[in-house]
């Protein structure tokens, strides 16, 4: 039996070559767009939230290997006017304070201009009936191999000496258009984040993962600022979250505003979570995790 040319390395072989989704050919504002979404059974919740300057994708740690899968396969389209987005069907309440999610839109920077109305458009109109015109392949091939490079750079004594490619960072984006997140950047730094997000999840603190989408030449070159955040607990978070806002908003004294409201939430949470677990504690702050470097 032929051996394949390029073997995925062991330790990375639950990183899958191929995932079907669905495609919509779009027109809005004068320009044609093919966008990507998931498909209707997809199990992955996500969510986004702005905390500390920072706008944030919230999951768990399935959530954030389909995530790394959608930018890699992304880095390698040709078409212009792709975009590949996460849309309301799969972004519930954030784990914090359970205000609601947006939409995510992932750019590629070469190909795609997204202007705030278009977002806006297209995010709606890819949930209405009959709006789907095919079935795509999404290929990842190289991802797997680009994640085992990622972990032998750290088994050189010498590789923050040696020289590494920049990514090419042109019009590299982080920002909210429209209602919708979007996330831009070029194809060398596509990858990049997909590396950053596939391996997020091998460093845990306290349930908690994180990885900043930055770039090699720091956010002085990266419009905006932006995590991928994930949790082990990620759904019991999410519901612990609704029930404290709910009983927050029901005490009949609940302020208007949403700044003011989000810090009662917040301290409700672990007094939902210990009558649902009594003796258990949130092992992290109830709030937004706070921006240190690791």
């Amino acid at each position: 039996m032929p051996e394949r040319k390029h073997p995925r390395p062991a330790g990375t072989r639950a990183i899958a070559e191929r995932l079907k989704l669905h495609r919509h050919h779009v027109r809005a504002d004068g320009r044609d767009y093919t966008v990507i979404t998931l498909r209707p059974g997809t199990r992955a919740r996500f969510s986004t939230n702005h905390h500390h300057q920072t706008w944030h994708i919230l999951s768990d740690p399935h959530g954030a290997l389909l995530l790394s899968r959608l930018l890699w396969g992304l880095s390698f389209q040709r078409r212009p006017g792709t975009v590949v987005l996460l849309d309301r069907r799969f972004i519930g309440p954030n784990p914090f304070d359970a205000d609601p999610g947006d939409p995510i839109a992932l750019v590629p920077a070469l190909l795609t201009h997204l202007p705030a109305r278009t977002a806006r458009a297209l995010s709606r109109r890819v949930t209405e009936p009959g709006s789907q015109s095919g079935t795509v392949l999404w290929r990842t091939w190289g991802l797997a191999a680009a994640v085992e490079a990622w972990h032998g750079r750290y088994a050189d004594p010498d590789w923050s000496r040696t020289s590494r490619a920049r990514d090419d960072e042109r019009a590299a984006d982080v920002r909210h258009l429209g209602g919708v997140l979007s996330l831009r950047a070029a194809p060398s730094l596509l990858r990049r984040w997909a590396v950053y997000t596939a391996t997020m999840g091998e460093d845990v603190w306290h349930g908690m993962s994180y990885t900043e989408l930055d770039s090699t030449g720091g956010w002085r070159t990266c419009r905006g600022e932006g995590e991928v955040q994930t949790f082990l607990d990620y759904h019991r978070r999410v519901s612990v979250a609704r029930v404290s806002r709910r009983e927050v908003l029901a005490s009949g004294d609940a302020p208007a505003e949403p700044a003011d409201l989000r810090p009662l939430v917040w301290a409700r949470n672990d007094a939902v979570l210990s009558r649902r677990l009594p003796g258990e504690t949130r092992p992290t702050r109830a709030g937004p995790v706070g921006r240190s470097r690791r």
